[in-house]
């Protein structure tokens, strides 16, 4: 435990061991190795071509889980920067190269197509034109509280379109957040641990290292800058009783789960 005292030597800050991208990186595990056991339960050849549509954290981490069996694997994405995402700590390591493209058109070269897009990703009419051995579509929505999402989301109309032996569905969910994006669960990890904290007695405020990462990622197109902004500690905390704030954070942590179903 990181303790260093505040504005008095009465008062302490504590600082978490966890940082941002520890918990990204867990959530995207969760996302990946859902992924991987239900592919892996194919009994698919290594060499069957996989295509992935979106990098971002979900696709970037689930490429990279792929690659430790699999040994043709296209991340398919618009933004060109995004294949830097393989090359950071986000979502493990690659072990068998992946390749990356930027051309829409190399989403229809897979015979295993997983679409990470969410909302206003692959429209219908793009999801008609795929026939292949399984399609696999991640579902933004989370936890179906939110009526204006639930209308939003056309994962069921764009997977109605398509021609496929085998159909699923990726569902995170697990702390009542309204989408299941590894950012949006980040932070629904970490406003749980602060509302904890101000529960607990001694405890003056808490605060975390949650900035507005998408405009780094999208906006800047800053990889190496927004991986020094998350490689920082997730939780501080100002109390005069310190404790093990880590904790607090894998206990939130381990609420999330992911299922990868058949549709």
């Amino acid at each position: 435990m990181n303790v260093d005292t505040g504005i008095t030597s009465e008062v302490f800050t504590i600082k978490s061991e966890t940082k941002l991208i520890d918990i990204f990186n867990e959530i995207i595990d969760k996302k990946s190795q859902s992924v991987f056991n239900y592919i892996k339960s194919l009994d698919l050849n290594p060499d069957t071509p996989i295509v992935v549509i979106g990098t971002y954290f979900t696709g970037a981490g689930i490429v990279k889980k792929l690659s430790e069996k699999y040994t043709n694997i296209l991340l398919v994405d618009l933004y060109p920067h995004l294949r830097e995402m393989l090359d950071v700590s986000i979502g493990g390591k690659v072990v068998n190269p992946i390749e990356f493209s930027s051309n829409l058109d190399m989403i229809y070269t897979g015979e295993v197509v997983i679409d990470t897009t969410g909302f206003g990703g692959i429209n219908a009419e793009q999801s008609s034109r795929f026939d292949v051995n399984t399609f696999i579509i991640e579902d933004p929505v989370a936890e179906d509280n939110d009526p204006l999402l639930e209308k939003k989301n056309n994962i069921h109309t764009r997977l109605n379109a398509v021609t496929a032996k085998k159909k699923a569905i990726i569902k995170t969910k697990g702390i009542h957040s309204k989408t299941s994006g590894t950012m949006t669960l980040t932070i629904g990890v970490l406003t749980n641990v602060l509302n904890k904290c101000l529960e607990m007695e001694g405890v003056l405020y808490s605060a975390c290292e949650m900035g507005f990462f998408e405009e780094v990622i999208f906006k800047e197109q800053n990889i190496n800058k927004f991986i020094s902004l998350v490689d920082k500690p997730a939780l501080k905390v100002s109390t005069i009783d310190p404790f093990n704030c880590d904790e607090l954070i894998q206990e939130e942590i381990d609420k999330i789960y992911c299922d990868t179903y058949e549709a």
